[in-house]
């Protein structure tokens, strides 16, 4: 460890420090910076060259001067982690934000982590019921998936993402799940909000949140999301949980990537975000999964709020490359009162098919989600005919599929915010409201399906 202190800074720039004439030191090396009133703050080496050393500074670069002392510690940023860290509030830099004791560490973990060789992942095929219809039937949730929502600013993303913390389960399963809560510059009110409904429910009891607010620091939002996925690697990996990482809102940290990009004078990417954002996000992204020998899994469930309400920027463009599918909100169908606002059609589980079926979740499940999606995308797009033409010129067919439509957003996308369906409620569901088209047109769906389980064609 260096003890040398060095004060030779040259520059300072937004959250970035410049210095020269140092001591060799590493990309990522944590940094102590020691100011004329004595008081500390904590950075980590961004750049590094012969002649210049780029120190990004956590608590923002406020009070520092070229008189300021800088100490390279020599090691890389570890956040101290044991099983005390379920039910704590920390800071987006790993401080304790409750008033709590210091984290009593079991050992002090690498913030970056390691990356999960290929061949020792498994195939994530476990169904994790959500308790929402819109997510469990028709853009399934398996565990060790990463799936993120798209969402847009005045959304209730945060009450869904909530919903899913309170009531996700393996529903072959008794293991709980512990909920690790990275929210990365968000408002007071919206973490008040967060932790009030944690401690309503009592899932607070079974959550590690990691809290940036809007008013902290942008850089250190770039270590929230890390210092969240060590923990949530030590709770799974070493002690068999099944966590399930919860990040609100990566555009956040993507606009801190953007905004440090901007000091450092990086040659901008698509609009203005650095070029290596991709793989930024992909490091984040690909520490979900589960490994080979170990019962413990992450599962990763990312909330991103679309500037413009647009699907091709570049965050949710990047995001939908790197994840495995994705969950829509829908302003429509916010603007109509439903809850969850849920655009099933959009919306999309790549791994859905693995983690559902006879003996995980139920066997007419596939074909009974291919009708929904079906019938429901031809009573959307009878909606803009019907604008034209009038209802009166529609055939039979499609007057039973323009009021599926409308039937399908009220009472099967529709819930309360406490409300839970187990899967075979949510099936059920889903078989009483295709009774209202006739089982000629139910096109998707097997013969020996509609004996089975519809409720009126059925045969005992």
């Amino acid at each position: 460890m260096s003890v040398k202190e060095y004060r030779t800074i040259t520059d300072v720039k937004g959250p970035l420090v410049f210095l020269t004439d140092t001591e060799p030191v590493a990309f990522g090396d944590i940094v102590t910076l020691r100011m004329a009133d004595g008081t500390t703050k904590n950075g980590q080496v961004l750049d590094t060259s012969d002649d210049l050393v780029a120190v990004q500074v956590f608590e923002g670069t406020a009070g520092i001067d070229l008189g300021t002392g800088v100490t390279f510690l020599g090691d890389v940023f570890r956040l101290p982690v044991s099983k005390g860290l379920i039910g704590r509030i920390l800071s987006g830099s790993g401080k304790p934000r409750d008033d709590g004791p210091e984290i009593v560490a079991e050992k002090n973990a690498d913030i970056i982590g390691a990356a999960i060789n290929p061949y020792s992942r498994e195939m994530p095929e476990e169904f994790i019921q959500t308790g929402i219809s819109a997510i469990d039937c028709c853009t399934t949730l398996v565990r060790g998936q990463k799936l993120p929502i798209f969402s847009a600013s005045g959304l209730p993303h945060n009450d869904i993402a909530l919903q899913i913390a309170r009531q996700a389960k393996i529903i072959s399963s008794d293991d709980p799940f512990i909920v690790v809560f990275c929210a990365m510059g968000i408002t007071a009110e919206e973490y008040n909000f967060f932790v009030h409904d944690l401690e309503r429910t009592g899932a607070l009891e079974n959550a590690v949140l990691f809290v940036n607010l809007a008013d902290d620091p942008a850089v250190e939002r770039l270590i929230t999301p890390r210092l969240a996925l060590t923990a949530a690697e030590y709770l799974a990996f070493e002690h068999d949980y099944h966590v399930l990482v919860i990040y609100t809102d990566m555009t956040n940290y993507c606009e801190s990537l953007r905004q440090i990009g901007a000091a450092r004078e990086e040659v901008p990417g698509r609009r203005g975000y650095p070029g290596y954002m991709y793989t930024d996000l992909a490091m984040l992204y690909e520490r979900a999964g589960m490994v080979k020998g170990k019962k413990g899994s992450i599962t990763q469930f990312p909330i991103l709020t679309m500037p413009g309400d647009d699907i091709t920027h570049p965050i949710p463009d990047l995001s939908g490359y790197i994840t495995e599918g994705q969950v829509v909100i829908s302003r429509e169908l916010h603007q109509k009162g439903i809850y969850p606002p849920i655009n099933v059609l959009p919306s999309l589980s790549r791994l859905m098919n693995a983690g559902i079926g006879e003996g995980k979740t139920r066997e007419d499940h596939k074909s009974v989600s291919d009708q929904l999606y079906a019938a429901y995308a031809q009573g959307k797009e009878l909606r803009g005919l019907v604008a034209i033409v009038g209802e009166d010129a529609l055939n039979e067919r499609d007057r039973q599929m323009l009021k599926f439509a409308d039937i399908f957003e009220d009472k099967f996308l529709r819930q309360g915010r406490d409300e839970e369906r187990t899967i075979i409620e949510t099936l059920d569901l889903a078989w009483e409201l295709l009774t209202n088209v006739n089982t000629k047109y139910l096109v998707r769906l097997d013969q020996k399906w509609i004996d089975k389980y519809h409720p009126t064609e059925k045969k005992e």
